[in-house]
């Protein structure tokens, strides 16, 4: 199941951006300290950051435009 971030604006993709990037490195954190619930969340995560930057860069690019 994919995150939609389709339907978010531009300032709220980099928001969710920051987040998920917080949360990876307190995943990474606790897969170096040993006990990581579920070691499949660390790929997830990553995998949402790296759609949301692509979202970001096609902004950045032009190919999408800000509708609000």
């Amino acid at each position: 199941m994919k995150n939609s971030f389709n339907d978010l604006s531009y300032a709220e993709m980099v928001a969710k951006r920051d987040k998920l990037r917080k949360e990876a490195l307190d995943l990474r954190m606790s897969k170096v300290l040993g006990h990581v619930e579920n070691p499949l969340a660390i790929r997830t995560t990553k995998r949402a950051i790296a759609r949301l930057n692509t979202l970001i860069h096609e902004y950045a690019l032009g190919i999408r435009q800000n509708a609000n």
